[in-house]
């Protein structure tokens, strides 16, 4: 069964940091592209940063770039989402997802969620 169980979203304040994490299961982590994702009220979900399947390429969205960092850890089947400098737009639902190369199959997680305010 396949799962992606994010953690680390809270409330804080602007200026402030998160750490999030996602851990996978239930297929091969070594061979999908990870992603983060996030979704407002009201608004589209949109992409902030993707990882290559080795960790070679980070793609970030142009609102997190410089304040946002992408990794994982492929011995543990978890891949992470540092963010810095959390203004209150960066208040979402954040959620991750995998897709895999070759059959395109994509899995996501249930989300976490990251209010930033004061």
């Amino acid at each position: 069964q396949v799962q992606l169980v994010e953690s680390g979203g809270g409330l804080v304040q602007p200026g402030g940091s998160l750490t999030l994490s996602c851990t996978a299961s239930g297929f091969m982590f070594t061979n999908a592209v990870m992603d983060w994702s996030r979704q407002a009220p009201g608004k589209e979900r949109e992409s902030v940063a993707a990882i290559s399947s080795i960790g070679g390429t980070r793609n970030y969205a142009d609102s997190v770039k410089g304040r946002y960092t992408i990794s994982r850890d492929n011995a543990k089947n978890t891949v992470y989402l540092q963010m810095n400098s959390l203004v209150p737009e960066d208040t979402a639902m954040y959620y991750c997802s995998a897709r895999m190369r070759g059959s395109g199959l994509a899995y996501w997680g249930q989300g976490t969620q990251v209010t930033v305010s004061s």
